[in-house]
């Protein structure tokens, strides 16, 4: 394949910005006129236009104009399955599971259904910037079938797996563990490492599970440990001591403990209400949560602790997750939006202007979510909290690439009108008015703000023109 360039203004990040307090600008890189080189997909050069094209006479370049270039954004929890029940009405977790949802999951039994499900999944996906994800579907092998064909058509990088679950659901909704295992051997088998596809296995949570079945997934985890592992932890108050009567267990972390079943390439969804000290564990195996506001504050699970997770002595890998169908938006911007109002409330909450007893400094500092800190975690941090920042995350020669092209003028009228405050028609001349612009974007944007997406340097998206 040829070689061949892309021109723009570019943003990544080289680094962690919790590391950098006060100075979050040594984490990015910013090119006002930068240049991206592809062959094969991947990055060969990266850098100011000036430098990188004296290097590359006569390559053919695609100039993308008044537009911010970031690494493809990383979503890692999402539900396949969940597509078309966006806005199922009220519920915390378990009822909206057994009222809304698992009737809906049931229907990815049938191929047509399925195929066509897929379909709108990762059109959404694409639409809203999202190039990778880790991704929950159901119990019926044809779902992850479609799952990873649907994904291999489009050359995605993403992570998914046979639901495991056989309890708790109604009829029609689960498996039994014998089955489970012998249907997450054969697609281990036939999807992993299969082109850009990496293979999960996926118990849906403890509560839906019996001993049978975490003991399959631990029979799973010891014969291909390669493959990633992907469940939800700590997501609602009654879901958690359930869970503990269930596994006779101390807290829900135990749950997994007691099967050899946390460690890296390991993800809890939500962790909402982990304690200290599962997130000490959760630290030293290596380990990751994910953080899916949208769908935490719509079933009134909580606010989840960015200011813990980040904590230098004891820090926890984490991505972002829009947990569709929880979550109502597709879109990783909306996920930061309310990301940050999270962040906020937890930061009043330890201020010391509530309860002076829960007063703490440092971990309510933490909580801002900063265009740094936000984009980073949408993008390198996301990777890294999967064990995919090697292949992804942002434009370090060698890297897949996978991005977004951000249009700051769409939207609602006042994320045009606000960002035209902070750049004039040439867009942002340094790091600090980027950033400054990203910030609004999160804000003020949505998938309208998503121009174009790339996945291994072709075009996979591009909005439609008014």
């Amino acid at each position: 394949m040829a070689l061949k360039a892309i021109r723009g203004s570019f943003f990544d990040f080289i680094d962690d910005p919790w590391k950098h307090v006060g100075a979050e600008q040594k984490s990015a890189r910013f090119y006002a006129d930068g240049m991206l080189v592809v062959e094969n997909g991947k990055v060969k050069a990266y850098g100011p236009y000036d430098k990188i094209s004296s290097q590359y006479p006569g390559i053919a370049i695609t100039h993308i104009k008044d537009r911010l270039i970031l690494p493809g954004f990383v979503d890692g929890h999402i539900h396949m399955a969940q597509t078309r029940v966006l806005g199922v009405y009220g519920e915390q977790l378990l009822g909206w599971l057994l009222e809304g949802i698992f009737p809906e999951e049931k229907k990815y039994s049938d191929p047509v259904y399925a195929k066509e499900g897929a379909k709108h999944f990762f059109d959404d996906l694409l639409a809203g910037g999202t190039t990778t994800c880790q991704a929950f579907l159901t119990h019926a092998p044809v779902c992850t079938e479609v799952f990873f064909e649907e994904a291999s058509r489009r050359n995605m990088l993403v992570i998914g797996g046979l639901t495991g679950i056989d309890r708790f659901a109604p009829e029609g909704s689960f498996d039994t563990a014998d089955n489970f295992y012998r249907d997450s051997k054969m697609l281990i088998e036939k999807w992993h490492r299969k082109g850009r596809n990496l293979y999960a296995i996926t118990p849906r949570f403890p509560l839906g599970c019996t001993h049978d079945m975490m003991t399959s997934c631990q029979k799973l985890r010891k014969e291909f440990p390669d493959v990633w592992f992907n469940s939800h932890l700590n997501e609602n108050p009654h879901e958690i001591r359930d869970t503990n009567a269930h596994h006779c267990t101390h807290d829900y972390l135990e749950a997994f403990e007691k099967y050899d079943l946390v460690g890296p390439k390991f993800t809890g969804g939500h962790s909402v209400w982990t304690s200290d000290d599962e997130y000490k564990r959760l630290s030293k195996a290596g380990a990751a949560v994910s953080f899916c506001p949208l769908s935490n504050l719509f079933l009134g699970s909580g606010l989840f602790r960015l200011g813990k997770v980040t904590d230098p002595a004891h820090r926890v890998r984490f991505s972002l997750g829009c947990d569709i169908g929880a979550g109502n938006k597709f879109s990783i911007l909306n996920v930061l939006d309310e990301a940050y109002k999270v962040g906020m409330c937890n930061n009043t909450l330890l201020d010391g202007s509530v309860d002076p007893r829960n007063f703490d400094a440092a971990e309510a500092e933490r909580n801002k979510l900063s265009p740094y800190r936000a984009f980073y975690s949408a993008t390198l941090g996301g990777a890294h909290s999967l064990y995919l920042d090697d292949r992804i995350g942002n434009f370090d020669p060698g890297k897949e690439a996978d991005f977004v092209v951000l249009d700051w003028t769409s939207g609602q009228k006042a994320c045009a009108w606000q960002t035209s405050q902070i750049v004039d028609k040439n867009g942002p001349k340094d790091m600090d008015e980027a950033a400054k612009l990203l910030f609004s974007i999160m804000i003020l944007g949505d998938d309208r703000s998503v121009d174009q997406t790339w996945i291994m340097g072709e075009p996979a998206y591009e909005k439609a023109k008014n």
